[in-house]
Parts: C-alpha cells; sequence; structure tokens
C-alpha cells in the first residue's frame, strides 16, 4: 500500500487549496440564483489551471489544463454559509482530494489488489501480509459520540432549508410550465413554499434550487434491525428544494439508492435518509465511483485515505452519518409515491399520487435539461452541522465541468477493475464529448476473427459502462486518449455496412434523444485492422484507405452546399473521412420538421469519397470536432437518426443530429418531449462581469 495522506474535513481541503494558490475568494454578496453558476463556468473553462500529474497529461492532452481555480463565495445572499464551488474542478485538485498522488498510482495498487500473485517464498508471504495488512483498518469507525456535524442541530420546526446557499444553477430548473408542461401540476401538495414566504418571492428566489454535491446515505430495507448494516450506500443524486422542510429526492432506476428505496417501499414504510454535506475529501468521488456490487462506498473512502471513515449516529433517523461533515439533512423518503415515466400531458397519465411531486427541470451535465418527471417527497426531520459549515456545491451543464474531472478520475483508477472483468481491454478513455455515459473509446489487442464485436458487447454488460451508447473500439498501435487518432482509425479501417455494429438496449435515463423512455439502439464502431472471416458483406478485405484528396474534400463541400437549408460544411482534418454540415434549424423554433433527414436524402444523390456524414443544427460549431460529436451522440437515436447508403457504389452513414420534433419520427421511431440546451441569461453574464 502506498502512503496516504487525506484531508480529513472540509476545512482541511480548503486550506490546503488556499496554501496551493487554487482558491479564489469573492466578498461581494452573490446570488444562489444563477450568478455563483456563470462565475463558477467562467473557472471550469479557463485553460490555465495548475497541471496535475504526468500521467493526468498524458491520458487527457487537450483538457488537462482546464479547470480554473475553487471559488470561496463568502456572501451568498440570504444565507449565513460561505459557498465552496468548483473545489474538485481539475486534475490537481482531485489529486490533492485524492492525498495528492497521482490517478494512476492510485489504479496501480488497486490492480495490484485484484490481481494478488501467491507468494513463492516465506520473504515474499512477509512482504505480501505487508501489503494487505493496511485493509484491515479501512472499514468505517462508529462512536457513540457526537460527531463535529453535530454541533449545531436543528429538528422539528427549526428545521428551515432556505437557509442554506442552495444554488438554482439555471434558468428554468424546477419551471416545468416553461418547458411546455400544465401549471399547477403540484397544487396542493402539503408543505411545498414557506409559511413566511409569499409565492412571488418563492418563485423568484427559491424555485429550481437543487443540491447537487452531496452523498445520499442509505440502507436496504432488510438491514434495517442491524446496528452495522452492510448495505449501507453512499450515491450522488440531485435533491430539489420543495419547502421549509420538504425536497424531493431524484435517482436514477438504476442506482442503489433507487434499489433501496423499493425495497422499503415493499415493506410499506418510508425510507430513512442522511444528505450529507463535507467531510473528508475523498467522500465526493468515493459517492460518485462505480463499485462493483457489494462493495460500500464507505470503504472505498477508507481505502483512498488509508483509514476508516469515522461514523457517528444521525440524531432522527436509522443511520450512520461521517461525523466530520459539515453539514446533515436527514429525513424520511416517502414511498407511496409512483415510479418514474410519468407525463400529466399523456392520456391515461392518470394522477400524480401520494407522496410525489412533479421533480425538474434541472440543467443537467448532459448539456440540457433533463426533463420534469414524478419522484418521491423527502420530509426532513433535522438539520445539523459544524457552527462554521461551508457549503459545498457544483454545477453540472455543458462539459467541462466540475463533475468532469470526478469522472476521469474514475476512468483511470478503475481501470484495474475493468481489466479483470474484460482482460481484453488494455486502455480507454472517456472523451468530453461523451458526457460519461454517451461514448467510450476501448482499445485491444486484435487476436481473431470480430474480436472487437466480443469486446463490445462485453463493455454493454459491465455495470456502469453497460449505459455507455457509442463506441470506438481500436487496436494498441492507436493512441485512444487523441480524438484525432481514434478518427483516423475509423476510416482507415471502417466500412460502416459491415464494422458498425447496432443493438437495441438499455441507455441512460437522460438520453433526451431515446424514442422511448431509457432504450435506444446503440453503435458500435469496429475500427480495427480486418482478419480472415470478418468479410461479412461477402467483399473483400479493406486495407487503410488514403485520406481523400484536397479535390474530393471541395467537391464533398459544394455538394453538400447545393443542399436545401444547408448553411456551411467542412470536412475536418481532425476526423478524416467525416463531413460536418450545418443545416438552419435552432434549439429555439419548431419548424422545419425533418430537414436534417431531407439534407442527408438530398446528399444521398452524389458520389463522394466520404463515408461519414453528421448533420448539425445551426447552433453548433462545425470547425469544432468535440462539439460536434457532442451533438451527434447526444440527439441521436441511431434506429430514428442514421441513415445508410450504397448508392453511386458508396459506403456510407449518416447521422441527422438536429434538434428534433414529432415531425422527425422515422422508420417508426418517435420523438419524445425535447429538452432546450442550457444558455445563461444576458444580465446574469454582465452582473458576473462586475464580479469577476
Amino acid at each position: 500500500m502506498i502512503p496516504f495522506g487525506m484531508h480529513r474535513d472540509l476545512t482541511s481541503f480548503l486550506r490546503a487549496l488556499e496554501s496551493a494558490g487554487e482558491l479564489v475568494r469573492i466578498s461581494e454578496p452573490t446570488s444562489p440564483v444563477l450568478e455563483i453558476t456563470e462565475l463558477a463556468q467562467r473557472q471550469s473553462r479557463r485553460t490555465d489551471a495548475l497541471l496535475g500529474s504526468e500521467d493526468s497529461q498524458r491520458t487527457d492532452p487537450e483538457f488537462s489544463g482546464n479547470g480554473g481555480k475553487a471559488i470561496l463565495i463568502e456572501r451568498p445572499e440570504d444565507s449565513a454559509f460561505p459557498v465552496l464551488i468548483n473545489a474538485f474542478g481539475s486534475y490537481k485538485r482531485v489529486e490533492m482530494a485524492l492525498g495528492g498522488r497521482a490517478l494512476e498510482d492510485t489504479a496501480r495498487v488497486i490492480g495490484e489488489l485484484t490481481k494478488p500473485e501467491p507468494p513463492r517464498s516465506i520473504g515474499e508471504a512477509i512482504g505480501k501480509a505487508k501489503q494487505f495488512y493496511p485493509l484491515l483498518k479501512i472499514g468505517p469507525k462508529r462512536s457513540k459520540r457526537d460527531g463535529a456535524c453535530q454541533e449545531v442541530v436543528h429538528t422539528g420546526d427549526a428545521v428551515d432549508l432556505t437557509t442554506l446557499p442552495i444554488l438554482r444553477c439555471w434558468e428554468h430548473d424546477g419551471d416545468y410550465a416553461a418547458l411546455g408542461y400544465p401549471k399547477g401540476v403540484n397544487d396542493g401538495i402539503e408543505g411545498m413554499g414557506h409559511p413566511k414566504i409569499d409565492e412571488s418571492e418563492w418563485d423568484a428566489k427559491y424555485r429550481g434550487r437543487f443540491i447537487t454535491l452531496a452523498g445520499i446515505h442509505t440502507i436496504h430495507a432488510d438491514d434495517r434491525d442491524d446496528p452495522k448494516p452492510k448495505s449501507h450506500n453512499i450515491g450522488m443524486y440531485r435533491v430539489q428544494l420543495l419547502g421549509k422542510d420538504r425536497m424531493a429526492m431524484h435517482w436514477h432506476m438504476h442506482h442503489d439508492g433507487a434499489a433501496h428505496w423499493r425495497s422499503w417501499k415493499a415493506i410499506g414504510k418510508p425510507m430513512p435518509v442522511a444528505i450529507v454535506l463535507g467531510g473528508p475529501s475523498v467522500l465526493p468521488y468515493a459517492a460518485t465511483c462505480p463499485l462493483p456490487p457489494g462493495i460500500s462506498e464507505l470503504l472505498m473512502a477508507g481505502f483512498l485515505q488509508g483509514e476508516g471513515v469515522k461514523l457517528c449516529r444521525a440524531k432522527t433517523v436509522p443511520l450512520w452519518v461521517p461525523s466530520d461533515a459539515e453539514m446533515v439533512i436527514e429525513g424520511f423518503v416517502d414511498t407511496d409515491a409512483g415510479y418514474p415515466g410519468w407525463d400529466p400531458r399523456e392520456d391515461g397519465a392518470g394522477e400524480l399520487g401520494e407522496g410525489a411531486v412533479f421533480e425538474g427541470p434541472f440543467g443537467d451535465h448532459t448539456g440540457f435539461y433533463s426533463m420534469p418527471d414524478r419522484y418521491p417527497i423527502t420530509r426532513v426531520t433535522a438539520m445539523t452541522h459544524k457552527r462554521d459549515a461551508v457549503y459545498p456545491t457544483t454545477v453540472v451543464g455543458l462539459p467541462p465541468q466540475e463533475d468532469y474531472f470526478l469522472g476521469k478520475a474514475t476512468e483511470r483508477i478503475m481501470l484495474p477493475l475493468l481489466k479483470t472483468i474484460l482482460p481484453d481491454v488494455l486502455d480507454y478513455d472517456l472523451p468530453l464529448y461523451g458526457c460519461f455515459h454517451n461514448a467510450a473509446n476501448i482499445q485491444i489487442k486484435k487476436h481473431y476473427p470480430l474480436h472487437a464485436r466480443k469486446v463490445m458487447h462485453a463493455i454493454w454488460g459491465a455495470g456502469q459502462m453497460a449505459w455507455t451508447k457509442t463506441l470506438f473500439v481500436v487496436e494498441d498501435d492507436v493512441d485512444v486518449h487523441d480524438l484525432s487518432s481514434v478518427m483516423r482509425a475509423v476510416w482507415d479501417h471502417c466500412k460502416p455496412s459491415r464494422d458498425i455494429e447496432c443493438v437495441h438496449g438499455a441507455v441512460d435515463i437522460l438520453d433526451h434523444a431515446a424514442a422511448r423512455f431509457g432504450t435506444s439502439m446503440k453503435l458500435g464502431i469496429d475500427a480495427t485492422r480486418k482478419v480472415a472471416s470478418e468479410d461479412l458483406d461477402g467483399e473483400d478485405l479493406d486495407d487503410p484507405s488514403p485520406i481523400p484528396s484536397e479535390v474530393a474534400c471541395k467537391e464533398t463541400i459544394a455538394w453538400a452546399r447545393s443542399c436545401e437549408g444547408v448553411l456551411e460544411a467542412t470536412t475536418p482534418e481532425a476526423a478524416p473521412g467525416w463531413v460536418f454540415i450545418r443545416v438552419d434549424r435552432g434549439y429555439d423554433e419548431a419548424d422545419r420538421a425533418g430537414l436534417g433527414g431531407k439534407v442527408l436524402d438530398e446528399f444521398w444523390n452524389e458520389p463522394t469519397a466520404h463515408r461519414f456524414v453528421v448533420v448539425v443544427g445551426r447552433d453548433v460549431d462545425i470547425h469544432d470536432h468535440h462539439e460536434v460529436l457532442f451533438h451527434w451522440v447526444a440527439n441521436c437515436d441511431f434506429a430514428r437518426d442514421a441513415q445508410w447508403d450504397q448508392s453511386h457504389g458508396g459506403d456510407r452513414v449518416g447521422f441527422d443530429t438536429t434538434p428534433k420534433t414529432s415531425g422527425d419520427a422515422r422508420n417508426n421511431q418517435p420523438v419524445r418531449a425535447w429538452p432546450p440546451i442550457l444558455t445563461m441569461p444576458d444580465r446574469i453574464k454582465e452582473r458576473c462581469d462586475e464580479l469577476s
């Protein structure tokens, strides 16, 4: 085991950030409504951040310098708690949170523990014992004494969630009527709002505020009488402010928190929950880590910091909570609520039902609003905190944001575990444009026919990797962390009609492009060299193709520009063999339905040397291949939005990635409610010009 040096609480981590020059303070009064978001975004998009380890620069050469600095808002409006944001928003700061070591070092230790070799001598046996001995210390440390997080305790009528500087990150957060849903869905629900705040003030100041960087602590109902429940789970889910002592709990149906909720629902009892903010610097990462079943986030946190997390008993719920947290919100989640997948606009939708609220919308890490849905109400029974507590939070939105770096930490740290269940994988990359679950580049050493296909299907069945929508599989001579190299391999070795694997499967429920809730067609692109028996179409196996000539590129662009509705076209150097076409359709309108598909239909009438065509809306910069690919994976259900063409002797595939309405339905695949992309009002930008 490597030596560990951790920050046992947020105060310690904050001091370390400031000492390292990784913190800026803002002393002017700053609103939690949109303003803090805009300030955090500006930092996250800076490219002058202190660099992390050499490994992070190697595995993310384009964005390793992103992230700016952490921000401490000293005087948030209407709250006495300072706000810390963007604390994990760079490789340097994530590495500081995990003990100051490179992510690859942590990965190597995990690799040694997951594949231990038997000792060959007494000396080696003693060495192995020393290696594994620290694991005896990583279990949680429970104490009957009050924790530092319980220096101040509010229960009953003293609970007031509006005293916390909970953020509204985006303009339409919590405003379902603004996105076309009927007003009044939540009317009459007990506990909504605040007895001392009228409706108009509530809407202006408190509507659409969400806790975004808390560990949500739950246990399975079967462990309800166990003093040391083995099912203790920590997830990071969003929690919406509803009233003085009411919140809405949002978790995806495939997460452990939702499984725990279903277990309590089965016995007809409300589920105890603790919403924990702050604590040891490893906890936010551990809460997001996609651990194998049966491995607790508490154990992961203990492993990362070299000793068990200190726990104390919660005040009003039967749960253990981190003693050194900044604050804890305790309560019970109503289990009378029905399941998500409810839309009041649909015929036969029925009633919202008891114990539920129409939660959202919410500006999500996909870069779009996640649409509102039915989720259970949490009745808060206690708020506890340190006397000098700091409120940690984060912003999710168009990448890169703070969560990008937590996701890249998982990419590196979890590689040994992925290799344990799938040894074919040499390395992988979760690219920026994929927003964690939309794309992955996989590197293998190819040994036999259709090896890439075998890996694709294994990935689609591997834990949270199962939700990955698009896979690129390349060989070991391709730098999987260099997007241009991956795209070149696609051109060299992928014939669309033969080398693209299409499967229907489960996708993340945030996938707005999915024709049906939680299901979509996924795409696997085999960019490996073909070997005997892979001539699935009966044609000769391909050799690497030359990049289309300058003349061919100019002809392709000219043909594209001749199509009705096309504004611009390009054949980017970073993506050889691809054509990016920008058409006159935006996210703010419902007209010109079907334009993307019509452009592809017209484009196929002309011969071209390019095999891959991506049509985007007018709001997209087609000269930024990351932005184009972001819209490609975000806005496509490939069963509806992909078109294969073999006219004129070609073998081509096109993708309509434009915003969709019901008029874009195709191949018997509908279009669900299409969310707006996230934007910030000009008035907020102007205000933040003054603050920054």
